[in-house]
């Protein structure tokens, strides 16, 4: 698209050049009108890296929502600012766990990404239950964030020694951990959602059977 816009600003300035050639004057404006529109290129088309401090905007939809949850307007912004800072982190962290082999097998064997983007997601459903997540925005996922890229710092070095090695490795176990404390910040978030399909196939199984056995009277 950048190309295409280059192509038309420059095409532009040279058919203007090549009618005017014989007016010095003319020639001179319409040169300093390309050097304009080359710096504007420059600028004005280069896309600008996204703020991820910038809060999206809140549809209809998920207004309504924290509003029937009996959430104020400055809960709200509160909520909003709390799960950008979350996304941003889930995002970096993504990133991370691919960074290494060691990183890679502990995605996969405590898959701390998933449970985090699942956790992200039940959040949004039941925003009025942040405080029961605090452990997994606050310190949980901020410290395996952080831990990591202090990992992939560290293992990028071009010269490793004895210690460097041991540092990375008591670093992998903490990692290892951290990540499986945010696969049970999940499970126990969602545990009263286990609890009530336990009732609810409890009270099944019990019309199941009473129901079998008033078929069992009639026959």
């Amino acid at each position: 698209m950048m190309k295409k816009n280059w192509r038309w600003i420059l095409g532009i300035i040279l058919v203007i050049l090549f009618i005017n050639y014989s007016d010095v004057s003319f020639l001179t404006g319409v040169v300093l009108v390309g050097i304009v529109l080359v710096v504007w290129g420059l600028t004005g088309l280069r896309k600008k890296p996204r703020d991820k401090t910038a809060l999206p905007n809140l549809s209809n939809e998920l207004a309504a929502h924290y509003s029937e949850r009996g959430m104020s307007a400055n809960e709200i912004t509160f909520f909003r600012q709390t799960m950008n800072q979350t996304k941003n982190e889930i995002e970096q962290l993504q990133e991370n766990m691919q960074q290494t082999a060691k990183l890679k097998a502990i995605d996969l064997r405590h898959e701390p990404v998933k449970a985090a983007k699942g956790l992200f997601k039940e959040l949004v459903k039941e925003p009025d239950r942040l405080h029961d997540a605090s452990q997994f925005l606050y310190t949980h996922l901020p410290n395996l964030v952080d831990l990591t890229n202090k990992y992939i710092e560290i293992n990028d070095h071009e010269i490793k020694n004895k210690q460097t090695y041991q540092k990375l490795e008591e670093s992998a176990q903490i990692i290892d951990q951290l990540a499986l404390l945010i696969a049970k910040d999940y499970q126990n978030f969602v545990a009263e959602d286990l609890e009530d399909i336990d009732v609810e196939l409890s009270v099944a199984k019990q019309s199941l059977k009473r129901d079998n056995g008033h078929e069992d009277e009639t026959e």
